[in-house]
């Protein structure tokens, strides 16, 4: 499955119209004595015509403005004389006829980014990607309508001092209420004091916004390469708490393999409290996931679900040209994870951390308007956190990663057939490497590896995820055909330094 990651640079949405906010009807109300009412009005029975269309033929035609135009098509024949005495012989206002045009919406203006990830506010009036603006320009419209809304609300419910009333307000000495350990609320107040929005900034002014958490009291925090890739040679880095403190921070190493990474505050407080790991082996189908991040930009955002699906196979990719994969044998949700979300903690119900939010599957592009952002569809997808936690130790120790390999080249096309070891490696290299796990237990180019331990290899890229679950030293057993026989053999994984 092939998925995009959600935490780098996406182009911001185009300009779209904000929801025109609707006048007020008119209150019903009688006609003055001697005038007709208005087919508008509700106390006529009748919806406001379009434009200027004629009535029903034989009713009587309201009074046209002095030098307002003849709408297109109309007859140009004079009207015969209206009869003494008949109503429509009274002047009315001049405000009732013709109705007032609608409304015109105006569009807000968009910005320039590039696929991938949330917008972060910068000073600095040289060109970046900024993306979100469109969703807080909305945001923004949304809270003042709310406000109007609520002050009118307000206001009414302060003049109406009925005694009939038999709505029953809430208790509020009773003190604070409380949340249970367990409950959504209870999970996200212990978590987000130890959560950070990251912003990363290349040398060109070019970045993006992600999610990190706090990995030990020496102030690692845990995210994903693809949410720190922009300052990795010589950008700015910087960790934001929830509380509004803002520290500089380092690259202590990244993995763009298994898309994580490990970053250091600079002058680290000395009341960090990491979060506690869980283990993600043990999660089960059904149970509940929590996660938090800064979709598009929106810090300290929380939403849940379930975990909808284990062992799912994931190829993800940033897009940009040169690129490469990474793989993961991924825990998916359905809590929303947007642009934004990934490097943040997703929890289980008790607060423990089971993954990292990386990657989302989206129907398109084109999350808002024509822009290419994409947004959550309930499939969302993170990196186990038993593979994370052993990923972020070898960074911290050694600052580069280490990947367990079965020493063979598989192709990365989609089938369902299982992984094909194919004929030549890369660069004209063997595909079987002399001497190495695959070549030890046997296998050759041609053989369709079809199984790893229990699980199913229906691709490429299943196998390099379910072999990267595992630790160099670790012995499986390899299901695959050849010739149209299955065979069986065990081999012990062997392993490789860096992503290069």
């Amino acid at each position: 499955m092939s998925t995009e990651n959600e935490g780098t640079a996406v182009p911001p949405a185009p300009s779209a119209p904000p929801v025109p906010v609707d006048a007020p009807a008119s209150a019903p109300h009688d006609a003055p004595e001697g005038q007709a009412p208005s087919a508008g009005t509700p106390g006529a029975g009748g919806t406001p015509p379009a434009g200027d269309a004629p009535f029903a033929p034989g009713a009587p035609q309201p009074p046209r403005p002095e030098g307002a135009p003849q709408p297109e098509g109309a007859p140009t024949a004079q009207l015969p004389p209206v009869p003494p005495g008949h109503p429509l012989t009274s002047s009315a206002p001049e405000s009732g006829w013709p109705p007032p045009p609608p409304a015109t919406p105006y569009h807000a203006g968009g910005g320039a980014g590039d696929p991938w990830g949330a917008p972060y506010q910068n000073p600095d009036p040289k060109p970046k990607n900024r993306r979100g603006g469109l969703v807080a320009a909305i945001l923004v419209a949304a809270l003042v309508a709310g406000g109007v809304g609520g002050g009118i609300g307000y206001q009414l419910a302060k003049n109406d001092d009925s005694s009939g009333s038999t709505t029953v307000s809430a208790a509020t000495s009773g003190g604070d209420v409380k949340h249970d350990n367990g409950t959504v609320a209870a999970v996200a107040a212990r978590a987000l004091p130890s959560t950070v929005t990251i912003e990363a900034e290349s040398t060109n002014g070019q970045g993006g916004t992600g999610t990190g958490f706090v990995f030990d009291k020496q102030g690692h925090i845990i995210t994903n390469n693809h949410v720190v890739a922009d300052a990795v040679d010589g950008g700015k880095l910087t960790a934001t708490f929830p509380n509004g403190k803002k520290y500089d921070a380092e690259i202590i190493g990244h993995a763009q393999g298994y898309d994580v990474a490990v970053i250091k505050l600079k002058n680290a407080p000395s009341d960090l409290k990491p979060l506690a790991l869980g283990d993600s082996d043990k999660v089960e189908v059904g149970d509940p996931a929590i996660a938090i991040g800064a979709p598009f930009g929106l810090s300290n955002t929380v939403t849940s679900g379930i975990i909808s699906a284990k062992h799912r196979p994931v190829a993800s990719s940033d897009g940009s040209s040169g690129s490469k994969a990474s793989y993961m044998s991924a825990l998916q949700t359905d809590a929303s994870i947007n642009p934004g979300n990934s490097g943040g903690p997703l929890l289980d119900g008790q607060g423990a951390v089971i993954g990292i939010n990386s990657a989302i599957q989206s129907t398109s592009n084109g999350g808002f308007g024509s822009s290419g952002q994409s947004g959550s569809i309930g499939l969302g997808f993170a990196i186990p956190i038993n593979q994370a936690k052993y990923v972020a130790q070898q960074l911290i120790a050694t600052g580069k990663p280490v990947y367990a390999k079965i020493g063979a080249s598989v192709s990365l096309d989609d089938s369902s057939g299982g992984a094909k070891i194919t004929d030549q490696g890369t660069n004209g290299s063997a595909a079987v490497e002399s001497g190495g796990p695959a070549d030890k237990a046997g296998l050759k180019p041609g053989d369709v590896i079809t199984k790893l331990d229990d699980t199913v290899i229906d691709s490429g890229p299943t196998l390099i995820g379910a072999i990267w679950t595992h630790k160099p030293g670790d012995q499986v057993t390899i299901t695959y055909q050849r010739g149209g026989s299955t065979h069986t053999v065990q081999l012990t994984l062997g392993s490789r330094v860096g992503d290069n």
